[in-house]
């Protein structure tokens, strides 16, 4: 059964990015989670969609005038 909930952990592997960054691209970038009690879970292939529309390079906070 391929089609199931990946952990924090887990989708930050598949993406090769820290824990941090999932947890700020879920705050800042909208990267599509679901809170499941107390942890976010992820499916793979909303989180596929997800990059390919571009939703990592999306800049929300992240320049703040320093040059």
């Amino acid at each position: 059964m391929e089609d199931r909930w990946l952990s924090v952990d887990e989708i930050g592997t598949y993406l090769g990015i820290k824990r941090d960054t999932v947890y700020k691209w879920i705050s800042e970038k909208a990267m599509p989670a679901h809170k499941i009690g107390r942890l976010w879970k992820f499916k793979k292939d909303e989180i596929d969609e997800w990059v390919r529309k571009g939703g990592t390079s999306e800049t929300s906070g992240e320049h703040d005038g320093k040059e």
